[in-house]
């Protein structure tokens, strides 16, 4: 596989969505480090890069936590010497009625998407406006919750709502070291997570409904188009969603 001297980081990396996007940023040429809770499909990530001769480094790390975030850039410095993108995919949601969610799990998805976001985007900007040559992008998973909500997701979606004033802040302050900073909207990708709407999801107006999807390589090929684009060009939000999901009219 041959290189093309630059590396990626994705976060939430060890499945769903950050495991198709690291293996395809890693087909592209990039170095990727992948970062995620649990260490076993971290590793399992990184062997299979390996065996298409690429390079990749896995470093469990919870990214609401600043130290550990803090750990991981710095590990990523000492390794691969830069970072050229990183993309901010880490997350899950929690499902209950406003009135009964408890406080501990809304406090666990904000820590995960919305804070874990921008430790890791503190940390990026601090390699990439140092480095040679100066910049980077950023790419942030704001998914299809980013414009409209599930019933029973005001965690999730006030998390993904949030995501789009990081990425238009980011993109906004990132201008003056050439950071670049978009937003990739997915819809019903299939994965673990997302096998379920296959069975039937709940809908606004209170029916269960089986929803379609789409082959997750779509999102993957999606990340790797923003990843790949030009210095002088940057892809500022881009929906990615099964055809027939109930998004865009009545549903």
């Amino acid at each position: 596989m041959n290189s093309n001297g630059k590396v990626a980081l994705v976060t939430g990396g060890g499945s769903g969505i950050g495991k198709a996007s690291a293996l395809a940023l890693a087909k592209e040429g990039f170095a990727v480090v992948v970062a995620g809770r649990r260490p076993e499909p971290l590793q399992a990530v990184v062997g299979e890069i390996e065996g298409m001769q690429g390079r990749a480094l896995g470093v469990p790390t919870d990214v609401g936590n600043p130290e550990a975030v803090r750990a991981l850039f710095a590990r990523t410095r000492e390794t691969y010497g830069r970072l050229d993108v990183l993309f901010n995919n880490a997350g899950f949601g929690a499902a209950a009625p406003i009135e009964e969610l408890p406080f501990e799990r809304w406090k666990a998805v904000v820590d995960t998407i919305l804070t874990g976001s921008f430790l890791c985007t503190q940390e990026a900007f601090k390699i990439m406006k140092d480095q040679e040559p100066m910049g980077g992008r950023i790419i942030n998973n704001g998914s299809i919750s980013a414009h409209v909500p599930r019933p029973n997701s005001v965690a999730y979606t006030s998390c993904k709502h949030a995501i789009t004033g990081l990425t238009k802040s980011t993109s906004l302050d990132g201008r003056k070291y050439d950071i670049a900073c978009g937003q990739i909207d997915i819809g019903n990708a299939l994965t673990e997570p997302t096998q379920r709407m296959q069975r039937g999801v709940p809908q606004a107006n209170g029916t269960v409904m089986a929803e379609p999807t789409m082959d997750v390589q779509n999102a993957a090929r999606a990340v790797v188009f923003m990843a790949t684009a030009a210095p002088d060009a940057n892809v500022q939000f881009l929906t990615v969603m099964a055809t027939k999901m109930p998004f865009v009219g009545r549903g």
